[in-house]
């Protein structure tokens, strides 16, 4: 059977193939709830037979959010509309996986089709917080460098957004610690300027991260998997480095997170990437043989025969598609076929199998 579609064991899960369906923010949401956009979203990659279906970005406090628009998870009304998906996902012999999100600086814009711009004084703005009073850009506003109490309630509202998850039915947690988000502001000398705890060296940097990754441990389940997204480098010089990434998985690895997601960038505007297919994937592959970390491999991985050499050469453990999932949110059927692998359909789509 081609490696794409070898299950794969994490902690007390089975994942049935490679392919997770990685986060993709839908911008769709009222006051955090979902609705049947998600409904249809997510659900739609189960039946497609995807093995992971993860959330969007999912704000664990209003101030966390990127948007108005931004899913949710800070309240318990929150869970009832979220178990509806979950228990679909499961229906369809896929696993439902949630990010968990806060996005720092870079919280209090429009949706990306109306601009992204920062929200105005009469549009409803809130204040945005960070490691440092450091702006994203030059016309982004000063945020407040978060105080202990400011730390604190971080790490609490991860806390209660992970056994929320836990109630609604997810088995895997994601820690969005990538692209320019809070954490990863924590983790880049280039947006962390602090000189207590939480700044200065990789330690420090680090610190928050791992505090919340113990207190996550804490409520989640022990038989389900906790992931962490980041981005292996800032793609600036001075800034977070593909070795830092190295020497924080080493450290994860021993804190329970069992699956570094390796994006890249996001942390400084303006920076000349190297975007082509599968420019990510070396990152993952890095870290993986540096560490004997699990990592999943990201970055315009669009055919089954690219996804297929990426684990058939364990390069990575697993392949997180995104962009691919809007245009096919069928790929891994489609992959399957083109890979000579039968897999089963849904009941209902099986007279389209063959002909």
């Amino acid at each position: 059977m081609a490696a794409l579609f070898q299950p794969l064991v994490l902690r007390g899960i089975q994942l049935k193939n490679r392919i997770v369906v990685s986060p993709m923010c839908q911008y769709s949401s009222e006051d955090g709830f979902v609705n049947d956009w998600h409904m249809v979203h997510l659900g739609s990659r189960a039946v497609g037979g995807a093995a992971l279906i993860i959330t969007e970005a999912t704000s664990v406090s209003p101030e966390g959010r990127i948007t108005h628009k931004d899913l949710g998870i800070w309240k318990d009304e929150h869970m009832e509309g979220l178990k509806r998906i979950t228990q679909f996902i499961e229906s369809q012999n896929a696993i439902a996986g949630i990010q968990l999100a806060h996005a720092g600086r870079k919280a209090s814009h429009h949706i990306p089709w109306e601009g992204g711009a920062t929200l105005k004084e009469n549009e409803d703005p809130w204040q945005t917080v960070a490691p440092s009073a450091v702006p994203f850009s030059e016309a982004e506003p000063v945020p407040i460098a978060l105080d202990n109490n400011g730390i604190q309630k971080v790490i609490t509202d991860f806390k209660a957004a992970a056994l929320r998850a836990w109630k609604a039915g997810f088995k895997v947690i994601e820690i969005h610690a990538a692209h320019g988000y809070l954490f990863h502001e924590f983790f880049s000398p280039l947006s962390n300027k602090r000189t207590d705890e939480y700044g200065g060296s990789f330690e420090n940097r680090i610190r928050l991260l791992l505090q919340v990754v113990e207190t996550i441990r804490q409520v989640w389940p022990e038989e389900y998997p906790l992931f962490v997204r980041i981005s292996a480098t800032d793609w600036v010089e001075g800034g977070w480095r593909v070795e830092d990434s190295i020497a924080l998985a080493n450290i994860l690895k021993n804190k329970g997170v069992d699956l570094i997601d390796c994006s890249t960038g996001g942390n400084t505007p303006g920076v000349k990437i190297p975007i082509g297919p599968l420019y990510q994937l070396s990152f993952a592959t890095q870290i993986k043989k540096a560490t004997g970390m699990r990592t999943g491999a990201v970055g315009i991985i669009t055919k089954p025969q690219e996804a297929e050499m990426i684990i058939a050469n364990e390069e990575a453990d697993v392949v997180l598609l995104a962009r691919q999932f809007l245009r096919d949110p069928y790929f891994p059927l489609h992959a399957a076929k083109e890979l000579g692998v039968d897999v089963p359909w849904p009941s209902q789509y099986e007279r389209a199998k063959k002909h």
